[in-house]
Parts: C-alpha cells; structure tokens; sequence
C-alpha cells in the first residue's frame, strides 16, 4: 500500500448540505414575507442566508474532513484546504464531552502541537468516540 493510499475518511453526511441550503431559501422567503418595506430586515435575512449557504457550498466543495493514511492524518484546513498531519507530529487524540442545554456534545480533538483541530459528529458522520477509536488502533506506537 502506498504511503499516503487513504486507509480511512470521514466526511459531511450528504444530507447536512441539503438541510443547509434549504434553510438559506427558508430564510430569504421568511425575510421577503416579514419585510414589510423595510429593508434592514431584508438584508440581515438574506446576510444569514447568505452565511448559511456558503457553509452548505463548504460541505459540497470538502465533504471529506479526515483522513488518515499510514503516513498520518489528513485534515480539512481553512475553507476547503488540507493539511497532512504525520503521525510523529501528533500529540492527543482525544474526545471532549461537555453537557450543553441538558445535552451532550462531543467534540474529536487531535492535538498537532502547533494546532488544534477538532471536528464534531456532524463533520465525521459518525460519533467522535467511534473515530477516535479508529484512530488510536491505526496509529503507530511511538517511544519517546
């Protein structure tokens, strides 16, 4: 297999995009309705869509927003960049939960050293704790 061959990826569920995009159109149709003449509403309304669709346009243009290969982690960077991460320069692969509104939210965390990147169940397609799982038995033992 090829050094940077990708093992594994997770990527945006295909129907987030969709939801996405239709919430732009809800907005701007909810805007046009409660206008009544004034045009700030109808500016923030269409800003908000207009945020939100750039968002969905993210998740078509990089679905995939990890990777990993057997030469490290490949990771969404910016808009819709990557960055490999090698397996020596990773520090921490770790899962944050943190109770929110009488929820939980889990947050992935992979610890670089010189940066953070972290990536929810909603950017994986799957639980933050099923891919730190995966991740930790791919990864290579490193003595240090």
């Amino acid at each position: 297999m090829d050094e940077t061959s990708p093992v594994r990826q997770w990527r945006v569920p295909a129907s987030l995009p969709a939801a996405k995009l239709a919430g732009a159109v809800l907005l701007v149709a909810l805007g046009l309705l409660f206008a009544d003449g004034d045009p700030v509403r109808l500016v923030v309304a269409a800003l908000a869509a207009a945020t939100l669709a750039g968002w969905a346009v993210r998740d078509l243009v990089a679905p995939v927003r990890l990777t990993v290969a057997p030469a490290g982690l490949t990771v969404i960077h910016g808009f819709a960049g990557r960055r490999l991460l090698p397996w020596s320069a990773i520090e921490a692969i770790a899962v944050d939960r943190r109770p929110r509104l009488g929820l939980s939210s889990e947050t992935l965390e992979i610890d670089a050293g010189s940066s953070l990147h972290l990536f929810g169940r909603y950017d994986l397609g799957a639980t933050p704790e099923e891919v730190a799982a995966e991740l930790r038995a791919v990864r290579p033992n490193t003595t240090g």
